[in-house]
């Protein structure tokens, strides 16, 4: 597996990383062992930056990629983040904070879930309107200073909150969607400034949270709490109108030789050297399956045909429900 470097801070990581979120939440039945071996298995296979968060659970992705990684620590970059405060009661209710003392006790949290001394790479998983981005990332910034992180990151901020960020302190990384189907970076000014600041950007959720692989053809296809379930891409006429893309692009994969996961993450890889994919999973089969798209590469013409497949704005419904946008900073 190659590397890549995040923006001009110096971190270095796989150019393929791997999420962690879909072992824990949201996707569904978990299998801890078999995740846990999946986890080695990228180790083994060199997708060794490791992404999680504080929420994944809450809490339980952390303890598990804490586990996994155990007499391991000194062989990957582990990223992850704080900021979203999950309802017990309620797993669609969901706040933010910022807060220097939250962002401190946040990491000392996390630290202790994940059984390390430090965090390599660690994010504002979402901006918190009511405090000063300022404050946020001069507590974050302290945590560099004590030896508690590596680097800093942020998740899903505006260009203007990511500017204003970096005078305070560097930020290696801004982790967002982007995928095939959601090419939101390109024009909301996002990628641009990770550009003009020298920020790495990481790619969550590159195959259209599984939607780009084809497997899925209805509801039916998913856990009764299954997160997408609630996601206005996947209901109804939505549903239907972004199957038949995605029929197209799997057509091609087929033609190309490769299979349509590999070829969506190979695009995102594409369009740019500071660009990392983090595709999420849970087995063994489709990490190895993933990890294949190092080795995909596109002629001018063929991505000019995925272009022309899959043009920015082609997809139907909001990435996510209503709640859950309104936390997207912008």
């Amino acid at each position: 597996m190659k590397t890549r470097k995040l923006g001009t801070s110096g971190l270095e990581v796989s150019e393929i990383g791997l999420g962690c979120m879909g072992m824990s939440a949201f996707y569904g039945a978990f299998d801890d062992k078999e995740s846990t071996a999946t986890i080695h298995r990228s180790i083994e296979l060199g997708v060794t930056f490791l992404d999680t968060a504080d929420a994944y659970g809450p809490h339980t992705n952390e303890r598990l990629v804490g586990a996994a990684i155990k007499g391991k620590r000194d062989k990957v970059v582990l990223a992850t983040k704080f900021g979203i405060r999950l309802d017990p009661k309620d797993p669609m209710a969901r706040s933010i904070s910022g807060s220097p003392d939250y962002v401190r006790a946040a990491c000392d949290a996390s630290l202790e879930r994940l059984g390390v001394d430090h965090i390599d790479l660690y994010y504002q998983h979402r901006v918190d309107g009511s405090v000063p981005i300022e404050d946020t990332i001069g507590a974050m910034a302290d945590l560099v200073k004590a030896g508690k992180v590596r680097y800093l990151g942020m998740s899903e901020a505006g260009p203007e909150t990511l500017r204003r960020a970096c005078k305070v302190h560097p930020i290696a990384a801004l982790q967002t969607e982007y995928s095939l189907w959601t090419r939101d970076p390109e024009d909301n000014g996002v990628l641009a400034a990770c550009r003009d600041l020298g920020v790495g950007f990481v790619a969550y959720s590159p195959l259209g949270r599984g939607f780009l692989t084809g497997k899925y053809r209805s509801l039916d296809d998913f856990d009764a709490d299954d997160y997408r379930r609630n996601s206005p891409r996947f209901q109804g006429d939505n549903f239907a109108a972004n199957l038949r893309v995605v029929d197209e692009i799997n057509a091609l994969a087929k033609d190309k030789g490769c299979t349509a996961s590999q070829l969506a993450i190979a695009w995102v890889l594409a369009q740019g050297t500071d660009i990392v994919p983090i595709p999420g999973t849970r087995s063994r089969e489709r990490l190895e399956e993933n990890a294949g798209a190092s080795a995909v590469t596109f002629t001018a013409d063929e991505l000019r045909k995925l272009e022309d497949l899959a043009p920015k704005g082609f997809t139907a419904g909001d990435r996510y429900p209503a709640n859950m946008m309104k936390l997207v900073n912008r």
